[in-house]
């Protein structure tokens, strides 16, 4: 098991480099939620059904799961920052022709596309921000972890912003921000030296059979599930202006960030990891029905409130699944993150697509009610396989441990 020794630094005393990485992935992060806000206007204006739409999300999502299998491979043989910065220009490119599209087929493929580029640069990110970080894994995992509640937050900002003006705009805004993080790359980032042994394809497969990081990995499936159920179908409920439903989803983001670095790590301290993930999917379980009822009955101020606060679970489950991923097993970061991935990611493939088949077919709270499930499902599968997630102590003990160090003496 990994116990990251590196020590010294604040969260935020860090090299340039992990600045220039952590601002590109911020940018990364921002595609995630940035079609949001103009999902309804691009049903609008390429004519298409909320279904169809919603296949933004799932051919990018199911591209980046598989691609996920590849990224050690890739980074193995030429390197962590040369793997980045292949994933930030297909990034650029795909987002630049999203914006040219004359079609929903064209903008899915393009997506799909744009997920092969999120998965080179996000696994490689992550392994880059770890390795060369101050503070060890837990404060680099947490850094990587408020950039992600930062992108998820304003991309449905900039979303809005642009959107409102043309549906294209996010699009090639989106290829100009990555342009600037590729440079920062280029420029701040140093060649990162290749591993002394080449990653083998089949490896992060072949992690998966470690009880532990399979535990994590199938219990953050049916988070995922729930949490791109909120994500890629609400906006069709809310029935705002891209406007409205950007101001709803910076709001949500903003809980998503403040959770995963300030709510996550001390309650893991008290309560535990496998604590945190249980309290975590039992609080969005409760929000996705509450989100349920407020379809149903049309009481638009509740939808809101509980989209929004949705936020705080999500972001509380991000960082200890992360750091659980990360820490489980004896496999190598890279290799564990992808295998983790892999899985979780195939849960953020079939959420929109089916959230959004069930809503127009049956009703709107339906997907909300399945998401709810979900959440339960993968608590059942924490406490089934437990005995598999023990080494995860050991974690939260080094929580404990540090936060002694930290104390001065008197």
């Amino acid at each position: 098991m990994h116990t990251g020794t590196k020590t010294g630094g604040g969260i935020l005393r860090q090299p340039m480099s992990v600045w220039a990485t952590a601002f590109a992935a911020v940018v990364a992060f921002m595609g995630i939620g940035l079609v949001d806000p103009i999902l309804p206007s691009i049903a609008q204006g390429l004519k298409a059904t909320p279904s169809q739409v919603s296949l933004l999300f799932t051919s990018y999502f199911l591209v980046t799961a598989v691609a996920m299998l590849i990224t050690g491979w890739v980074s193995s043989r030429i390197g962590g920052k040369r793997t980045l910065l292949a994933g930030l220009a297909l990034v650029i490119v795909f987002a630049a022709l999203a914006g040219t599209s004359t079609s929903v087929a064209e903008l899915v493929g393009f997506r799909a596309g744009w997920g092969l580029g999120n998965a080179l640069f996000v696994a490689t990110a992550l392994a880059v921000i770890v390795g060369a970080a101050s503070g060890g894994a837990e404060s680099a995992i947490i850094l990587y972890e408020a950039a992600l509640g930062l992108g998820i937050s304003a991309g449905p900002l900039a979303g809005a912003l642009l959107g409102d003006w043309n549906w294209r705009a996010p699009f090639f805004g989106t290829a100009t921000l990555m342009a600037v993080g590729f440079v920062l790359v280029v420029t701040l980032l140093k060649a990162t030296p290749r591993p002394a042994t080449r990653t083998a394809l089949s490896a992060p497969i072949r992690a998966l059979a470690h009880g532990g990081l399979s535990t994590t990995a199938f219990t953050a499936l049916f988070y995922n599930f729930a949490f791109f159920t909120v994500l890629a179908f609400t906006p069709f409920i809310l029935g705002m202006s891209p406007y409205g439903i950007g101001a709803v989803f910076f709001g949500w983001g903003v809980c998503v960030a403040l959770a995963s670095v300030f709510g996550a790590p001390p309650l893991q301290r008290r309560i535990g990891s496998v604590g945190v993930l249980h309290l975590s999917l039992a609080a969005l379980a409760v929000l996705q029905a509450g989100i349920a009822v407020f379809a149903g009955t049309g009481i638009h101020a509740g939808l809101v409130a509980c989209t929004v606060l949705t936020g705080v679970p999500i972001g509380l489950n991000n960082t200890v699944f992360t750091e659980s991923a990360m820490e489980v097993s004896d496999a190598p970061r890279p290799v564990a993150s992808a295998g983790y991935n892999f899985v979780r990611w195939m849960g953020g493939a079939l959420a929109p697509f089916v959230a959004t088949e069930l809503g127009e077919k049956i009703g709107p709270a339906v997907p909300y009610t399945v998401g709810a499930i979900c959440c339960f499902a993968g608590m059942g599968v924490l406490y089934l396989r437990r005995h598999h997630l023990r080494s995860l102590d050991r974690v939260d003990a080094g929580h404990h441990l540090r936060d002694a160090e930290a104390v001065p003496a008197r």
